[in-house]
């Protein structure tokens, strides 16, 4: 556990040191955006606590991707606060299995299941209290993983918060998986959306992805990775890693 800290006037750090979980505060209640592990739930429920948002106050839970060091708590949340769960139609079904038959690990990454209560599309935008998410699809890391964007300010100056879904394929079959014929397609796909997205502040679900670890900072570096660069270490190991597999055979 780390502290709560600030992101932008709004936006709120309630992660761990490793995973990512941020609370935007508005006028009209709040949104939560991932959680962490499932043992995370009244941790979550403790910092948005601390920050002087009420169960009932939690309109919103959006999320990364489907797997259970990002949306491990969703389920608990959603049942202590009455919040709607925003996914796409392809996170929807994952997060109904709860993990299990997972494409790439199969059942070891099982978590508590739970259904959406609204379906966007992409580049659809949710609003609440004047602040505006728009959601981007990024399908590769699962066939459902969602980044998001929204206008911000610090120190009520403009900024522009991009939460990146992870564009790693840790330990995944690329070339030719029958499961994902088209895996590969959407990587690339989804490199050049965030390489394009509106970016001041990049936020990824596991913070080291993105160049800084909360456990030894109060808030993201002051120059941190830029969505571009981001986007282009991806593409760099998304290829090193599929001239690793045809080495193999």
């Amino acid at each position: 556990p780390v502290p709560p800290f600030r992101i932008g006037d709004p936006t709120w750090y309630v992660g761990t040191a490793g995973l990512s979980a941020l609370l935007v505060k508005t006028d009209a209640g709040a949104v939560l955006i991932d959680g962490g592990m499932p043992q995370a739930a009244d941790m979550i429920l403790a910092r948005m606590r601390e920050l002087g948002v009420a169960p009932s106050d939690l309109k919103y839970i959006l999320h990364s991707h489907a797997h259970a060091d990002h949306s491990g708590p969703l389920a608990a949340i959603q049942r202590a606060t009455g919040a709607r769960v925003v996914s796409n139609a392809e996170s929807d079904a994952l997060l109904a299995r709860g993990g299990s038959a997972d494409l790439h690990f199969g059942d070891e990454i099982q978590f508590p299941p739970l259904r959406a209560d609204r379906l966007v599309l992409d580049e659809e935008v949710l609003e609440l209290g004047g602040m505006r998410f728009t959601v981007h699809f990024t399908p590769g890391h699962t066939p459902g993983s969602i980044s998001w964007t929204w206008d911000d300010t610090r120190n009520r100056k403009p900024l522009r918060i991009a939460y990146v879904d992870s564009l790693s394929a840790p330990g995944y079959h690329l070339a030719g998986n029958p499961r994902y014929p088209h895996i590969v397609d959407d990587y690339r796909h989804s490199v050049e959306v965030v390489r394009a997205l509106p970016c001041d502040v990049l936020i990824t679900p596991h913070p080291d992805a993105s160049g800084w670890t909360p456990a030894n900072t109060s808030a993201p570096p002051p120059q941190p990775m830029t969505c571009a660069d981001y986007a282009t270490r991806a593409a760099t190991r998304l290829d090193e890693q599929l001239k690793a597999e045809e080495a193999k055979h």
